[in-house]
């Protein structure tokens, strides 16, 4: 089974990238769905007790976290040392299943794929990216987003011109959505064959 990383930065095209990839009948794990699963579940009271006042009810508030992070963003590293270890172990399950089934092809959707050392877990890595004009009118089009909002999520990011230099492949969202498409049909047809190596030597 050959692992793809799929990653970009805020406003790339991630979602969009995956959805054609699903196309080809491969599944996809979304990192992000995945952590807002984990707010409302497994990882809410290990918030709480971390960062009193932010979940009600059980489910983490993302407004008020946002804030209390916003206001002291030296806080990030103790918000991502209780989640990413909740998301690796989701992310072996995904990758056991796939393999369980016969699978040829599974892609992981992790937005800090090489922020958090992902790229060494997959077999191929493929960055979405576009221009900085285009990132931020997406990324600003979006309820509640500011520009120091999207600045202090930029700053936790690996710039986008180190990701395409570190990518295998790096798909061009700014194009049309049929060109865009049409480049990951093409990465797809170019692993077909390919054997995998990642997932016997870090998940099984």
């Amino acid at each position: 089974m050959v692992i793809v990383g799929l990653t970009g930065s805020i406003g790339m095209g991630k979602s969009t990238a995956a959805e054609r990839f699903r196309a080809h009948g491969i599944a996809v794990f979304d990192a992000d769905a995945q952590v807002h699963e984990l707010y409302r579940g497994k990882a809410a009271p290990l918030i709480e007790k971390a960062f009193p006042g932010t979940t009600s009810g059980g489910v983490v508030d993302r407004g008020k976290l946002g804030q209390l992070l916003l206001a002291d963003s030296s806080r990030f590293a103790q918000l991502e040392a209780i989640v990413h270890p909740l998301v690796r172990e989701a992310e072996r399950e995904f990758l056991k299943a796939q393999a369980q089934g016969g699978a040829k092809f599974a892609v992981l959707e992790i937005p800090l794929l090489f922020e958090t050392g992902a790229d060494q877990l997959v077999d191929v890595v493929v960055v979405v990216s576009t221009t900085a004009a285009i990132q931020a009118k997406r990324v600003l089009e979006r309820p509640g987003m500011t520009a120091e909002k999207l600045q202090e999520i930029l700053s936790r990011q690996m710039p986008d011109e180190e990701k395409r230099n570190a990518a295998d492949y790096v798909v061009d969202t700014g194009l049309s959505l049929s060109q865009s498409g049409a480049e990951i049909d093409s990465i797809v047809r170019q692993l077909k064959g390919r054997t995998g190596e990642a997932y016997h030597r870090h998940w099984s």
